[in-house]
C-alpha cells in the first residue's frame, strides 16, 4: 500500500447529502479514491441499510454514525443489527455508560457468533460532541471541569468496557493517546482545511495538523461535499494528510 493509499484510507467523507441522488452524484466524483465513507442519521433514516450494502458492494469501508444510546439491551440489539450488515465501524455514546457500552460489545460479538464470515466492525464512544465548548459543557450540560478533562474521561470509560477507541475532535487526540494508549483509535471530525469556514463546529483543525496530533482517522464533510469540485477538494486534503508521513 502507498502513502497515497494510506492517507486515504484514514480520510472518512461525510455523505451529508439531502438526497441518495445527491450522495451518489457525490461517490460518482469520487470514484478510485480509496477512502472511508461515513452515513449518518440522514442518508440511513431515509434509505435505511439498503444504501450500506450499495457502498459496500462498491468496495468502500463504512461508517456507520447513528450514535447509539438507549438502554443496553436496546444498544445490544443494534449493535447485532448493525454488525450483521458488514459495516466496518459504527459507534455509541459514551454518555451511555458502561453497562450500555458493554452491551454494544456484546452484540457485536453475537453477530459474529452467528455469521462466523462478517469482518469484526470498529466499535467506538462518541466522547463530546465538535460543536460542544467549555460554556456549553459547563452552563447547560452541567459537567464541571474542561472539555479536555470530559473527553479523556469518557475515553477512559469507552476503554474499560473494551471499545476500540473513540470520537472526538483533534484537539484532545494527544490527550487521549496518552491516557488510553496509542492503539486506543480516535476517530476525529471538526477537520476544517486552511481557509475553510468552522461552521456549527467549535473544536477544529486543519488536516495536517489533525494528523501530526496522531489521530487515526479524520472526518470531512462539508469541504468537500460545497467545493466546487468535491473530487479536488480530497485529494488536496489527502496531499495535506500525506506530509505527516
Amino acid at each position: 500500500m502507498n502513502i497515497f493509499e494510506q492517507a486515504a484510507g484514514r480520510l472518512m467523507v461525510a455523505l451529508d447529502c439531502p438526497t441518495v441522488e445527491q450522495a451518489r452524484q457525490l461517490i460518482d466524483t469520487l470514484e478510485g479514491i480509496p477512502c472511508y465513507m461515513k452515513v449518518g442519521m440522514q442518508l440511513y433514516y431515509s434509505e435505511g441499510p439498503d444504501f450500506v450494502r450499495e457502498l459496500k458492494d462498491r468496495g468502500y469501508s463504512v461508517f456507520l454514525d447513528l450514535k447509539m444510546h438507549d438502554i443496553p439491551n436496546t444498544v445490544k440489539n443494534g449493535a447485532f443489527s448493525i454488525t450483521s450488515l458488514g459495516v466496518d465501524m459504527f459507534n455509541v455514546h459514551a454518555a451511555g455508560g458502561l453497562k450500555m457500552m458493554k452491551a454494544a460489545r456484546e452484540g457485536v460479538l453475537e453477530a459474529m457468533a452467528a455469521s462466523p464470515a462478517l469482518k469484526q466492525p470498529i466499535l467506538i464512544g462518541v466522547t463530546q460532541l465538535t460543536s460542544t465548548d467549555q460554556t456549553m459543557l459547563n452552563e447547560e450540560l452541567r459537567i464541571p471541569g474542561t472539555v479536555e478533562q470530559s473527553v479523556v474521561s469518557y475515553a477512559l470509560l469507552t476503554k474499560e468496557a473494551g471499545l476500540d477507541g473513540v470520537v472526538a475532535s483533534p484537539l484532545e487526540v494527544q490527550a487521549i493517546k496518552s491516557a488510553c494508549g496509542t492503539d486506543f483509535k480516535t476517530v476525529t471530525p471538526g477537520i476544517r482545511p486552511a481557509g475553510s469556514a468552522a461552521g456549527d463546529q467549535s473544536r477544529t483543525l486543519t488536516p495536517l495538523e489533525a494528523m501530526q496530533q496522531g489521530t487515526d482517522y479524520i472526518v470531512v464533510g462539508r469541504p468537500i461535499i460545497s467545493a466546487p469540485s468535491p473530487r479536488e477538494a480530497a485529494l488536496q486534503i489527502i496531499e495535506e494528510m500525506k506530509q505527516a508521513w
